[in-house]
C-alpha cells in the first residue's frame, strides 16, 4: 500500500503538469490568433534595433509629420565612453 503522504505528492505533481499543459495550449492558441501581428511587430522592433532607417511604420509616420528625431537610429549614438 502507498502511504498517504506519497499519494498526495503524486497528486500535486499531476496538478502542476495539467496546469502547465493548459498554459501551453492557451499560448499556442493566442499565437495562432495573433501570430501575424506578433511577427510583424517583432520584425519592426529588430529592424529598428539593427539601425535600419525607415523600416518601421511608426518612424515613417512621424517623419512625414516633420519630426526630425524620427530619422535617428541606434547607429547615431556615441560609441562608448572615454
Amino acid at each position: 500500500m502507498m502511504k498517504p503522504k506519497l499519494r498526495q505528492l503524486g497528486q500535486s505533481m499531476t496538478e502542476y503538469i495539467i496546469i502547465v499543459a493548459l498554459l501551453a495550449i492557451a499560448g499556442i492558441a493566442i499565437y495562432g490568433l495573433f501570430g501575424d501581428s506578433i511577427r510583424g511587430q517583432m520584425n519592426v522592433t529588430t529592424s529598428d534595433l539593427a539601425g535600419d532607417k525607415g523600416s518601421s511604420d511608426v518612424t515613417t509616420v512621424t517623419a512625414k509629420a516633420g519630426d526630425e528625431t524620427a530619422n535617428h537610429s541606434l547607429k547615431d549614438l556615441p560609441q562608448g565612453t572615454q
